[in-house]
């Protein structure tokens, strides 16, 4: 049932960013393997849409915030009021408290903005006025941000940006992909309704199932000479032992998608590229591109 339902979900979403399988699947393994989305890319390639499918797909409740220089954390997390009838301060909830939020050009925000995510996203918690809330579970961010070239943004700090297990790019369509939105919009074609595909039960039991699957010493030696060799080629800002952690946890959860309940290589390497590149500095010889294309070249596992 589990790989049927995961089945679904892709072609669904696929329905929804036409032409990009790889970035989709690379998304739903991001899901399974409970981390959080960055979608790095220009306007109008279809961050927002694909945000929004996966949250119906999944029945999640889900809350979209537009990030803007002006707001403030209490936007985000929410904020106590005064209540004059009980003579106290009482708490109101803000979006955050969703199961999914999509932070939506998230590096048009301050640092300071930025910033009140920290804790939701590693500890599934925020605090508020000396007390400690719970956020849903399952709990995801995808965030979305322009490039840095762009006026009007601010830089992610390095803390920020190791919290997403994944950075991915969408990219402009193929010319068959943008050929067949044409038609569809020219002849009044609308896509099928979004079915939910599996309840957060299901995928919380899916995310378990992600956690079981086995890695032998020498899959686990591979991406440690991965790891390893990146602080020795960038020693600025080297992959850090939290970014092996998603390596393992993302490679486990693309294992899953392929219908597996064990590590191979091309797990890893199928995964490396949207986790190691925004954690690698872009400062200095190596861009992060050309930094994990080197690595993953220069690293040949032995089985």
């Amino acid at each position: 049932m589990s790989h049927s339902a995961i089945k679904q979900l892709i072609s669904q979403l696929e329905y929804v960013l036409l032409g990009k399988p790889l970035q989709i699947k690379l998304a739903v393994a991001c899901i399974l393997a409970k981390g959080h989305l960055l979608i790095e890319d220009l306007p109008g390639m279809g961050k927002t849409s694909l945000s929004h499918g996966i949250a119906t797909s999944l029945g999640m409740s889900y809350q979209r915030i537009q990030f803007t220089s002006d707001m403030l954390p209490a936007d985000i997390l929410g904020v106590s009021i005064f209540d004059q009838n009980q003579q106290k301060f009482e708490f109101h909830k803000g979006p955050i408290f969703n199961q999914m939020l999509l932070a939506d050009e998230i590096n048009r925000a301050s640092p300071k903005t930025q910033s009140a995510l920290l804790e939701a996203m590693a500890e599934q918690q925020i605090t508020q006025d000396a007390h400690t809330y719970s956020l849903p579970n399952p709990f995801f961010v995808i965030a979305t941000q322009n490039p840095q070239d762009q006026s009007g943004t601010f830089p992610l700090p390095e803390s920020q940006l190791d919290r997403f297990m994944m950075r991915i790019s969408i990219g402009y369509p193929s010319a068959e992909a943008e050929m067949t939105m044409l038609k569809n919009q020219q002849h009044g074609h609308k896509r099928p309704p979004l079915q939910q595909c599996l309840t957060s039960a299901e995928l919380i039991k899916l995310q378990t199932e992600v956690n079981q699957v086995s890695a032998s010493d020498a899959v686990l030696k591979y991406l440690l000479a991965l790891v390893e060799l990146s602080r020795q080629q960038n020693q600025a800002s080297g992959l850090s032992p939290r970014a092996s952690l998603a390596l393992l946890q993302a490679a486990k959860a693309w294992a899953v998608i392929e219908q597996r309940n064990y590590l191979v290589p091309e797990d890893i390497q199928a995964v490396f590229h949207a986790v190691a590149e925004h954690r690698i500095s872009t400062h200095g010889q190596f861009q992060g591109k050309a930094l994990s294309d080197t690595l993953l070249a220069s690293v040949n596992p032995i089985l």
